[in-house]
């Protein structure tokens, strides 16, 4: 769907304000959502579904590491504190089960109890609040670090970033690697009001600890950010979110048993 120039104009102010440094070598841009001005989903198009690699022929040669990633197996309910506000998220680990196996296991982990959310944007339309940056912890970090951070995975001491993980309708299984043109096939985990989804950089398989709440349908990303679950209940405590305001906690509340870590 072509944007009309009104359209246009509005989602290239909105990118304009959203640029941040990468995350690592391998995160060598914003390690956000962007507007459809230069989103993946724009380049998508020009693709088919058949470039992407379904998990029955993944190997690890085309993901590696996948096996040695968290998984979900069934669903989970993650409830987030934020001034002393609950938000609880139905996490599907059905259709995205590498990228709700993640999350889990961080808030399982601890990682983002403390965590503040660096980035709100919501003019000049309500775009997305997005948080999860470890470096955040740490109060003495400087605002314009923020957003470059990823999980290191304390066992390793390397960060960990999962693939992207896209699950079109009437797919039996995710589709990884490669942003989906979602425009000739919708995906089953749409960017709806109330999505919660991984930020990620220019590169597909670079998403980490970074997750944003998208405060509109935003369907112009998706295909090119994963979606892992949707709010179910404190969207409005979502709508209240400040940059700035920290994560009081975050805690599985159903489902941790779904969750199924390697070794």
């Amino acid at each position: 769907m072509r944007l009309k120039i009104s359209q246009f104009l509005l989602a290239f102010l909105i990118i304009s304000a959203l640029t941040l440094g990468g995350c690592s070598t391998q995160q060598v841009a914003s390690n956000s959502p962007t507007s459809a001005a230069t989103s993946p989903a724009t380049e998508a198009t020009t693709k088919t579904t058949t470039e992407a690699t379904s998990v029955s022929e993944t190997t690890s040669e085309s993901v590696p590491g996948m096996t040695d990633l968290p998984r979900l197996e069934g669903n989970a309910t993650v409830v987030i504190t934020v001034k002393g506000s609950p938000i609880t998220i139905a996490v599907d680990g059905t259709n995205a089960p590498i990228t709700a196996g993640n999350f889990v296991d961080l808030v399982q982990k601890g990682v983002y109890d403390g965590l503040a959310f660096h980035r709100v944007v919501r003019d000049p339309q309500p775009f997305v609040v997005q948080g999860g940056d470890p470096q955040s912890k740490d109060p003495k970090v400087p605002a314009n670090r923020l957003g470059t951070g990823s999980y290191i995975d304390p066992k390793t001491g390397n960060a960990r970033y999962i693939p992207l993980e896209i699950t079109p309708k009437g797919a039996n299984t995710p589709t990884y690697n490669k942003p989906f043109d979602a425009t000739a096939q919708p995906v089953l985990l749409p960017h709806k009001l109330g999505a919660v989804a991984m930020a990620r950089s220019q590169q597909p398989d670079s998403a980490s600890a970074q997750f944003y709440f998208a405060l509109a349908d935003l369907a112009f990303l998706d295909g090119s950010y994963a979606v892992f679950g949707y709010v179910t209940q404190g969207q409005d405590v979502v709508n209240k979110i400040q940059q700035g305001d920290r994560i009081d906690s975050a805690k599985v509340t159903q489902g941790v048993e779904n969750l199924k870590t390697p070794g």
